[in-house]
């Protein structure tokens, strides 16, 4: 598969719509071997393509190939892929250990076998620790940490990962990105969406940029780093001592403004590269204790897309 110029993914004119809902829209692209990003707010058309790719919708119009060869109603061809959706979808008693192993033997390996392999995917995600332990007892970056190791144990020639750090505390965070782009260095590719640009970008120049279920773009990110970043970007922050936190980001001065929220604090930034660069290393640090969940909203990059639309 890697080393050929042969995309990973080949869609035309693909379409998908539920009812009169128009979910993706008359969509023609290639996607090459690596890393890929599709960035797009919620409700863009990000799942419903990622559905396609992984042969769990059928096209309403249009083809679509995956390893170059059709996806829909291919079962042979799904044992190649790793999928990390963005919904979770538990047996909240099972313990992680347990709920992976499972999975694994879903494609048809022994039960000895699938411990093994689960094992090691959960060592790949620093999740060990808590394989013991009931899902139902997870916290969020936890849940979405051991849905990335059930995509990763049966070592897939094609990682497609739907909003994988939603949630994750920063050094969980960092530690994602970099499994990310070492099964990218091992010759695997992976397409993963956000609605955060720095979170793509921290991994890949390559993007699609997706609103509205139609791809606005494709390429190299930095042709419209410039136009997103002229828009503040709003990070909300769950943590121990968020007072604290909020001082030290007021001393800053690419910190737009801040609020408070029950237990946590919203900030706008103007220069997101650099705040979440310095909140990562605050939680390194653990001088202003532990930092549990870092969250964008949806609406980010919403002027950037009205404007995309226009143009």
């Amino acid at each position: 598969m890697n080393g050929t110029a042969e995309p990973i993914v080949a869609a035309a004119h693909l379409s998908k719509w539920y009812g009169q809902v128009i979910g993706l829209n008359d969509v023609t692209l290639t996607v090459p071997a690596g890393i890929t990003g599709l960035l797009g707010p919620n409700g863009a058309g990000k799942s419903t393509f990622l559905k396609l790719i992984t042969g769990q919708l059928e096209p309403s119009k249009g083809d679509i190939t995956v390893l170059g060869q059709p996806i829909w109603r291919n079962p042979s061809l799904y044992f190649r892929l790793g999928f990390c959706p963005e919904q979770d979808a538990f047996y909240e008693r099972m313990t992680g250990l347990e709920w992976v192993s499972a999975l694994v033997r879903l494609n048809g390996v022994g039960e000895r076998e699938a411990g093994e392999m689960a094992h090691r995917a959960l060592e790949m995600v620093d999740l060990l620790d808590a394989a013991g332990k009931k899902i139902g007892a997870y916290s969020k970056g936890m849940r979405q940490r051991v849905k990335l190791a059930q995509a990763l144990a049966h070592d897939p020639d094609l990682l497609i990962l739907d909003e994988p750090l939603a949630g994750m505390d920063p050094i969980a965070r960092r530690k994602t990105i970099r499994l990310i782009k070492d099964v990218a260095r091992s010759g695997r590719s992976v397409i993963i969406s956000s609605h955060i640009l720095h979170e793509i970008e921290s991994m890949t120049a390559n993007i699609l940029l997706i609103n509205q279920g139609r791809i606005l773009a494709e390429g190299n990110v930095h042709q419209i780093r410039d136009l997103i970043d002229e828009h503040p970007h709003t990070v909300f922050i769950r943590a121990d001592h968020t007072r604290a936190l909020a001082r030290e980001f007021l001393a800053a001065d690419d910190v737009l403004s801040l609020k408070f929220e029950d237990d946590a604090v919203v900030v706008q930034t103007a220069r997101p590269d650099v705040f979440y660069a310095r909140l990562t290393a605050l939680a390194a640090s653990g001088e202003l204790g532990s930092i549990h969940e870092v969250t964008s909203p949806d609406d980010n990059l919403q002027a950037v897309f009205q404007y995309l639309v226009k143009t």
